[in-house]
């Protein structure tokens, strides 16, 4: 994974895990559930973003360079792995 924006994601994935070690104190300090529950939709969303990003540029890189390269091989398998990701997203 050769990417530019790879300092921010790990900001953003850095930031992620200081939500989930914040929910972790809320659940030990008995905070009330609405609150935990508004957290880790927090958590759930910023994951997201990250994904989004990863996604974004893996087609931008990756996928576009199997097009671009002409070899009708790599472009079939950079097409079935997106297919799988899509799939186990679904299950």
């Amino acid at each position: 994974m050769k990417r530019d924006d790879k300092p921010a994601l790990l900001n953003r994935l850095n930031r992620v895990e200081g939500q989930v070690r914040g929910i972790a104190r809320m659940v030990e300090e008995d905070r009330y559930c609405i609150d935990i529950l508004t957290q880790v939709q927090a958590v759930r969303a910023a994951l997201s973003k990250v994904e989004t990003e990863l996604l974004r540029g893996h087609l931008g890189h990756c996928i576009e360079g199997a097009i671009l390269s002409g070899d009708r091989d790599e472009q079939r398998k950079k097409v079935e792995e997106l297919i799988e990701l899509l799939q186990r997203a679904t299950r």
